[in-house]
């Protein structure tokens, strides 16, 4: 199965300024987030997307816009899935403002129970990422095989929740992952588990390209001792 680049968006006028920004239109990459996603072609020059799929906000569309410069014939699909959770009433709110809110206490320590008033339920959120995920997996392997690779441009809820499905967490877990704006985190599925090959990485990702099948191609991929050796 493929294995998928997690792109979180780079740093956006939201984050510098405090707010949670949810779906709020008009929230852009500031000069730091443009910065990092024009690095981001170099950083992943050595892998060969198959295609690249983002989430509809303007600050991941603004995010892959340099890719997709770098690599003109790579296709872009929009996945609403992917999207920003619906932060509903708390949307454009400052942090420090909702810090003092007793459901803060519950997104932190039991996310599997929290619903945002005037929005979408933290399960909800995890359940439509993954599964885009799981389709966009199928899809990707069907039309270019099975160790194809692609990126997909998110956000960070998003991206943690991802990664805790990939490492069989509980979802109440999923606030001890963290991703950096313009980090990679890289999954790599297969018939039996997910593998999690990069978590919140903002350095080279060479290593991430498909290798060469060998003689000893997909030992340990499965294997459930000796620490995962040979995992891909």
């Amino acid at each position: 199965m493929p294995t998928l680049i997690l792109v979180r968006h780079g740093r956006s006028t939201a984050n510098t300024a405090g707010v949670l920004a949810g779906r709020t239109p008009g929230v852009a990459l500031d000069e730091r987030g443009a910065a990092q996603a024009a690095a981001l072609p170099a950083r992943l020059a050595a892998l060969p997307l198959a295609a690249a799929v983002t989430s509809p906000l303007q600050r991941c569309r603004e995010t892959l816009a340099p890719l997709l410069d770098a690599r003109p014939d790579l296709p872009l699909h929009i996945e609403e899935r992917i999207s920003e959770c619906d932060y509903g009433d708390w949307s454009g709110r400052k942090l420090a403002e909702l810090s003092d809110e007793p459901l803060m206490t519950v997104v932190q320590q039991h996310p599997s129970a929290a619903a945002f008033p005037g929005g979408e339920s933290m399960r909800a959120m995890q359940t439509r990422a993954v599964d885009a995920v799981r389709e966009w997996n199928a899809r990707i392997e069907a039309e270019h095989g099975e160790n194809a690779v692609y990126a997909m441009c998110s956000h960070g809820d998003i991206i943690k929740s991802l990664v805790a499905d990939a490492l069989g967490m509980h979802l109440d877990l999923f606030q001890r992952v963290h991703a950096d704006p313009c980090s990679v985190t890289a999954i790599r599925y297969t018939r039996l588990r997910p593998y999690l090959l990069r978590l919140g990485d903002t350095g080279d990702l060479a290593s991430l390209a498909p290798r060469e099948p060998g003689p000893d191609a997909g030992a340990g991929q499965d294997a459930a001792v000796g620490g995962g050796a040979g995992a891909p």
